[in-house]
């Protein structure tokens, strides 16, 4: 499917030789708004999502991971090692607006393409790359991984168990969130080049981007060595209810505590004298919650949720992955798509959650299968039947 030419990133071509997560998000915002993707893998296994995914076998051979990330691309699976691959690469790159790699540091280069090499050749060629620990320094050749990133950027410290364990988020926050911040970088290289004629390079890395996600809390360490932790140090946590569970945001106004107790037909624990200052509120956060809990257990979700808001109290139910999908304001907000894919038909997915008055309907097309679209793209820089046959027989393609 053609992506529709009102679209504000029509006629922006991206070259994409980025796998797993975090690259191919960011090149997935871009092909929902109309930018041309074509996407390189490697001839076999493709891109490393294609074969994580443990339920592939119950799914045809194809990963819900990768069509999760991979939508609005075109894709070829080509040898860029090899000579006849490489010239493929060259060809594209002569009619491409953005590079996107993450290579580990070096590996672009070896391949022939550096950036210090391809400005010379591209000076208008928006050079972006993603690293897990950044482009030079100690750390610069090791693997990047979301979770590896968590722990260096002290996220996973400040996710501690009871018993103080550190946790790691099992949502890769680094990879959606360096993705997000990569297509702010292009957006506005692609600007910039619009006034000055030049591309530029941009580089993003997890580990920064996870220090920078936490910036409130480390601009309060750098200025006073404090830790700030917004659930354990306000009246912020989840409750059990007679048939579910409540998140609780106790904050935001003159008296949370009076107002949870009075929704809950509880006596107003914030006129007791060791709780009248809500600065005690934190250190004895365990004490309060004890005593709100059964107000919350003596009623179900809704009945909780209905008293809470009367009180204009900030609460929310705990739902499941499956419950949160399919809430009536996910559907209003028009969150999920659906497509067509070669192998499964139908396929919904999260769709992308930026609305623009200019964009009636996002680009649709699905995630490719591997090597889906070679010909197709070949025949457009020029490969005739017989040179695409013979690129096959070399392994340049499959």
């Amino acid at each position: 499917m053609t992506a529709p030419t009102s679209l504000p990133l029509s006629g922006v071509r991206v070259l994409d030789l980025t796998q797993v997560q975090f690259g191919p998000c960011a090149t997935q915002v871009l092909g929902d708004f109309g930018a041309e993707i074509i996407k390189i893998e490697r001839p076999g296994d493709g891109d490393i999502c294609r074969g994580t995914d443990p339920f592939i076998v119950e799914a045809a051979g194809e990963s819900a991971y990768f069509m999760g990330l991979n939508r609005n691309k075109r894709g070829m699976a080509l040898n860029m090692g090899k000579p006849g691959g490489f010239e493929i690469v060259s060809k594209l790159l002569d009619q491409a607006d953005v590079l996107v790699h993450n290579f580990r540091p070096g590996v672009a280069e070896r391949l022939g393409l550096g950036y210090d090499k391809l400005k010379e050749t591209h000076p208008r060629l928006i050079y972006a790359s993603g690293s897990g620990f950044g482009p030079s320094g100690p750390l610069a050749h090791k693997g990047g991984q979301d979770f590896l990133a968590q722990s260096l950027s002290g996220l996973a410290s400040r996710n501690p168990d009871a018993e103080g364990v550190p946790q790691l988020f099992p949502t890769a926050l680094g990879d959606f969130t360096s993705g997000m911040v990569m297509v702010q970088g292009i957006l506005m290289a692609l600007y910039h080049r619009e006034r000055t004629g030049l591309g530029q390079r941009i580089d993003v890395c997890l580990l920064d981007v996870l220090v920078t996600l936490q910036q409130q809390e480390v601009t309060q360490w750098l200025l006073r060595q404090k830790e700030v932790n917004w659930v354990k140090q306000n009246l912020i946590g989840i409750f059990q209810t007679r048939d579910g569970a409540v998140t609780l945001v106790g904050v935001f106004r003159p008296n949370p505590l009076g107002d949870i107790c009075r929704a809950l037909d509880l006596e107003d624990y914030s006129s007791w004298p060791k709780y009248a200052d809500r600065a005690s509120w934190g250190p004895n956060r365990s004490a309060i919650f004890e005593l709100l809990a059964p107000g919350f257990a003596k009623f179900t979700t809704a009945e909780c949720l209905d008293r809470l808001d009367g009180e204009d109290v900030l609460c929310a139910p705990v739902l499941s992955l499956g419950e949160a999908v399919t809430q009536p304001q996910i559907e209003a907000n028009g969150l999920m798509i659906e497509f067509d894919h070669p192998v499964h038909g139908k396929v919904r997915t999260v769709g992308n959650p930026l609305k623009m008055s200019s964009v009636a309907k996002l680009a649709t097309r699905a995630a490719p299968t591997l090597g889906q679209h070679n010909e197709e793209v070949l025949a457009e820089l020029g490969y005739a039947a017989a040179d695409i046959e013979r690129l096959r027989g070399e392994g340049v393609i499959s």
